[in-house]
């Protein structure tokens, strides 16, 4: 599965990328999550409960920063493991742009789940995790106004 998206931040891409290099904002973005820390450079484990259709599990995540560019792009790659409900493995490219006194965020993201979340359906896992990420980005770009 595939998303992509354009948010506009009221705030200079170098402050972006510090908060989305801290995993405390991170934490509190997140829907659902319920801890983050780092591990090691570029490491971080999160367990976040989330809920796809009929099927709710925490998530225990772990997530490596790669291919950094500060404070213009990154990408975050990761998997999940929900015990019975199944795993997530993704990868989501990051750029920032200078956009006038505020910054253009855009991402795109690849995702594959196995177990019961992949029995649920492409359409009904697509559109939660869309609004998932609509979720972060909204809680993400409320800290910049």
């Amino acid at each position: 599965m595939e998303i992509n998206g354009e948010y506009r931040l009221d705030a200079a891409p170098q402050q972006v990328w510090q908060d989305l290099n801290d995993p405390e904002v991170l934490q509190a973005c997140i829907p659902g999550c319920e801890s983050m820390s780092q591990i090691g450079e570029d490491e971080y484990e999160c367990e976040v409960m989330a809920k796809f259709g009929p099927v709710k599990a925490k998530f225990k995540s772990r997530l490596s920063v790669c291919d950094s560019n500060p404070p213009h792009s990154y990408a975050i790659v990761g998997e999940g493991k929900g015990g019975v409900a199944g795993f997530g493995k993704g990868r989501a490219d990051v750029q920032l742009a200078p956009d006038g006194t505020g910054t253009l965020l855009s991402y795109s993201a690849s995702l594959t789940v196995g177990g019961k979340l992949a029995q649920i359906g492409s359409r009904l896992l697509g559109a939660t995790t869309r609004k998932l990420s609509d979720q972060f980005f909204s809680a993400f770009s409320a800290r910049f106004e």
